[in-house]
């Protein structure tokens, strides 16, 4: 899962279209809706830290957990700037340790989809629902076979004076994996571009499995909408989000 090694230096300038203050307020919504209005949260997949600032912001406690070290250096400058008080932990979401429980677990921007196993994402999903509290909530994006159908074999380029980016992609039908091939020109300070290659794979899941993981990890499904609503996703959406709950654990007393 070693990715964004070097599109980590410039993600932020090539994100600058996605509205986080606009998904912050979504995700922050959703969370309130299942009745974790404060309290202890973990971001699974927090690359360079901007959601679990806005999180953080929102008044959450937070911890952030990336498998990506030159993300999470950024997402340390970050705090620094904004003096909010975030654990960062360098993990890999398959495998993740925390010392106790979280009222809830978020991950955005499709960090599932780059699970590419059954076994692994159930695995995932059982690591958070033992992390979770009792009744604790569980909500994730992902994208879809469609969004990764819309995508197909595609080019996608960008050039700014501070880098510049070239993004090819493949959908495989069979094994529903996405590919792109990410070939990066990054300024090196003395008027030169040196270029870096990264290869990402995604993996676009059905619904249905993800319910059936979910229930079999132990947690219950609450909900799954349409990215951005609170309207149920149908197999043509792009992005959907689930909510899921922690329903074995009993409260302490």
């Amino acid at each position: 899962m070693a990715s964004y090694e070097n599109f980590a230096r410039v993600y932020d300038l090539f994100m600058d279209n996605i509205p986080y203050e606009e998904w912050s307020a979504y995700l922050c919504g959703l969370l309130a809706d299942y009745g974790v209005r404060d309290g202890l949260v973990l971001e699974l997949g927090c690359g360079t830290g901007t959601m679990t600032e806005l999180l953080a912001a929102a008044g959450y406690d937070m911890i952030g957990v990336d498998n990506a070290p030159d993300m999470l250096e950024l997402a340390l400058e970050k705090k620094l700037g904004s003096g909010h008080d975030i654990l960062y932990l360098q993990q890999d979401m398959r495998e993740f340790e925390l010392y106790g429980t979280v009222r809830a677990v978020v991950s955005v921007c499709d960090s599932m989809n780059y699970i590419l196993d059954e076994e692994e994402l159930l695995q995932v999903f059982r690591l958070v629902n033992n992390y979770l509290d009792p009744g604790g909530v569980f909500i994730f994006d992902l994208n879809t076979e469609a969004k990764y159908r819309q995508l197909g074999d595609s080019v996608i380029a960008e050039n700014r004076e501070e880098g510049s980016f070239i993004w090819e992609n493949w959908f495989e039908e069979e094994t529903q994996i996405n590919e792109y091939d990410l070939t990066l020109f990054i300024p090196n300070g003395e008027g030169l571009y040196e270029k870096y290659e990264e290869t990402h794979l995604q993996r676009a899941y059905a619904l249905e499995t993800v319910q059936r993981l979910l229930v079999q990890a132990g947690l219950r499904v609450e909900a799954c909408y349409r990215a951005f609503s609170r309207e149920a996703a149908q197999e043509p959406d792009e992005r959907v989000y689930f909510i899921a709950r922690e329903c074995r654990k009993k409260a302490v007393e």
